[in-house]
């Protein structure tokens, strides 16, 4: 197998669970009589790029189907952190009636209705057809299609460049990195800032979350990583915060890599020695 990101050939070994049925695809009465789809669950590490991976069995439709079950409004804790985020959002970057703000795998609409409720024009952008018809529900918009180069370059060409874009737990759900990244870089608008949340792989290690290790996450992320992915696909990284949800997340803040606003912190480079050393 080669790297999703660099193409390199794989060959050091991070992870071996043996096999399992998809996390999220519970089954019917019916098919509890049924015979079970399991797949090997190995994760390979990148030595070019330090991509750690899921070794490819299946597509990404087995896995987030019609019927896909999760729904982000279940959870309390994280709908306080989708409303803490779009406070801070909105007073750190000055969102206003004349921006928009799009989330990618918008689930339920758990945190675009929070942007709505403040005036904000938002968009939902989700594959799913359960959590996004829950979604439309509470009046949001939402487009039910996988996001990728093709989507943001339509949504640009409709006149729906992004002030804000949200990609939270999604980032490690998508198979072709590189087309997913590559989309934020183009749908922001020229001061346009991309946010992504996904579970720290230095937290993985150091807490043996193995748990956290499923069919869906085709990508381990580190900062290291993340940060070669985002440069090779137009997006540069200005700001990264550490997050206690997921039992230990990033919070990676990015903007065009022509774009002269949103000065790197240096918090940047704290984290990126961090996990150079936990590699070496």
């Amino acid at each position: 197998m080669k790297c999703r990101h660099c193409a390199s050939e794989l060959s050091l070994s991070f992870a071996d669970l043996g096999a399992s049925p998809p996390s999220n695809s519970y089954l019917t009465v019916a098919g509890l009589s049924a015979p079970e789809t399991w797949y090997p669950l190995r994760v390979l590490a990148c030595t070019n790029c330090w991509l750690v991976q899921t070794e490819d069995f299946a597509k990404r439709d087995e896995f987030f189907s019609e019927d896909y079950a999760y729904f982000s409004s279940f959870s309390p804790s994280w709908l306080r952190h989708a409303e803490t985020y779009v406070a801070q959002m909105v007073a750190r970057f000055g969102l206003a009636e004349d921006s928009l703000v799009v989330e990618v795998a918008s689930n339920d609409g758990y945190l675009l209705q929070y942007v709505q409720e403040r005036g904000i024009p938002a968009l939902g952008i989700e594959p799913t057809a359960s959590t996004a018809e829950a979604a439309r529900e509470r009046g949001i918009d939402v487009l039910q299609e996988f996001f990728g180069v093709e989507l943001a370059t339509r949504l640009v060409g409709e006149g729906k460049a992004a002030s804000l874009t949200a990609a939270n737990n999604v980032l490690a759900h998508v198979p072709d990195i590189n087309d997913f990244v590559r989309g934020f870089s183009i749908l922001l608008k020229p001061a346009g800032v991309a946010t992504f949340e996904f579970p720290h792989l230095m937290r993985l290690v150091a807490d043996s979350q193995f748990d956290t290790i499923y069919h869906e996450h085709y990508s381990y992320l580190s900062l290291t990583a993340v940060e070669r992915i985002f440069t090779a696909n137009g997006l540069t990284v200005f700001d990264v915060e550490e997050l206690p949800t997921h039992g230990g997340s990033l919070r990676v803040f990015a903007k065009r890599s022509d774009s002269a606003e949103h000065p790197v912190q240096e918090r940047v480079g704290a984290m990126l020695e961090r996990s150079a050393r936990r590699v070496s």
